[in-house]
């Protein structure tokens, strides 16, 4: 089962170049932020799973441009999160702008390892699987 939430922000300033829309790398954050909020929908946040021993190393990511997204433009961010393996969290995120008929803006995904505090790969512990069978 996944856990599937969307969030909204705004494009800012600060995450513009030169060529009136957002700066590539900026997408990698907005996938954190999507990963994070689906996290947090499921009340148990990220903060809570450090806490607990469980780390979410960023092992492979991808992204697909597909639009802009200019200065103060809003944006959904769709993050469906899944396990994979025995040890994997895969974070699926699109990227899309609602006032503009939803224009697709970037879409890709993130792989996570479950770690120790260590960096050890584990396995996922009761807690989280529950979290993807409810």
């Amino acid at each position: 089962m996944a856990i599937i939430h969307t969030t909204q922000t705004r494009v800012r300033y600060g995450e513009t170049d030169q060529m009136n829309t957002f700066y590539n790398a900026v997408a990698l954050d907005w996938f954190e932020v999507g990963r994070n909020e689906a996290l947090r929908s499921t009340g148990r946040p990220y903060t809570q799973w450090e806490t607990d021993g469980i780390f979410l190393p960023v092992i492979e990511a991808r992204i697909f441009y597909k639009g802009r997204a200019n200065y103060d433009d809003l944006l959904d961010i769709t993050a469906t999160l899944t396990l994979e393996g025995r040890a994997r969290l895969r974070a699926a995120v699109t990227i899309t702008r609602p006032d503009h008929d939803g224009a697709s803006v970037a879409e890709g995904y993130t792989i996570h390892a479950l770690a120790n505090p260590a960096g050890r790969p584990v396995r996922p512990p009761q807690w989280v699987t529950d979290l993807f069978t409810n």
